[in-house]
């Protein structure tokens, strides 16, 4: 059994939170440079410099990437043999994402209630996903979500009689319709089975996926590359300009489900879709 601190996570959680909003993952940096390569609109191409640009910027001068820093979602895989020790789990995973937005001087977004509105003014609490591996290390997925893409999101409970095309098409309706309100070129994460809550929580997982790879599943693969066409004949572009390449990616991720059921869930990722990995 391997004793763990409660301040290290903290103090990790802290670290990832700051981190993940002033930088981008490189694989979303070089799938924005490669959609700026592919477009053939001058207005897009430059929306989608202005994109690079305000990146290098953001990197060199400590800054974040966007004005929206996110609500805080973590993906924690805990190992078996971790013991926390020295204090209450709960409570050094919030500190964390508190000290992150107040001392890394991130906007705090989040509001107490949902109907009566109050900033908690720190951030907390974060979206907390953990699960149970084997060994004895912690991985740590800090993703802060920006709501101009979340809100696009959507989730269908449909038919197990649903064909691949329906399904294709829900998703590809999903991201038209969203126009440019999430800032393309934009991530489309993608959960199939499950059920309702789950399909959601794997259409999150999916933004996750580095965009320069493909799905190591053929059939689903050629899901994702129809969606993706069928995105970009659209012809919204980056920021809504009316260019070709308004998707960096479509990942899907599938799960087993219920014999009377076919859950899909769309999430929608904006061209800032910010996360990073630590191991503790």
């Amino acid at each position: 059994m391997r004793e763990l601190p409660v301040s290290n996570l903290t103090e990790a959680i802290r670290n990832a939170f700051i981190e993940a909003n002033y930088t981008l993952p490189e694989g979303i940096r070089r799938a924005v440079i490669r959609a700026k390569d592919r477009e053939t609109s001058p207005v897009c191409q430059a929306a989608l410099q202005s994109n690079i640009d305000n990146w290098e910027t953001a990197y060199r001068e400590s800054l974040p990437v966007c004005q929206d820093t996110g609500i805080a979602v973590l993906f924690l895989e805990i190992g078996q043999d971790v013991h926390f020790v020295n204090g209450d789990f709960r409570e050094a995973v919030e500190e964390g994402v508190r000290r992150a937005y107040t001392e890394g001087y991130l906007r705090c977004s989040v509001v107490q209630d949902p109907l009566r509105r109050k900033n908690t003014g720190d951030n907390t609490p974060p979206i907390l996903h953990v699960t149970i591996t084997a060994g004895d290390r912690v991985r740590i997925i800090a993703a802060p979500k920006g709501f101009g893409s979340e809100n696009m999101s959507a989730l269908r409970m449909f038919t197990p009689a649903a064909t691949k095309e329906e399904i294709e098409d829900f998703v590809a309706e999903t991201a038209i319709r969203a126009g440019s309100n999430p800032c393309p070129p934009i991530l489309v994460g993608v959960g199939i089975g499950g059920d309702f809550e789950y399909c959601a929580c794997l259409a999150k997982k999916a933004l996750l996926r580095d965009p320069m790879t493909d799905n190591s599943d053929p059939f689903y693969r050629e899901m994702e590359q129809t969606i993706t066409q069928k995105i970009n004949a659209a012809g919204i572009g980056a920021q809504g300009f009316g260019g070709t390449q308004t998707v960096l990616g479509v990942h899907i991720e599938p799960f087993p489900t219920h014999i009377a059921g076919l859950p899909v869930a769309v999430n929608i990722g904006c061209h800032a879709t910010r996360h990073i990995t630590v191991i503790l």
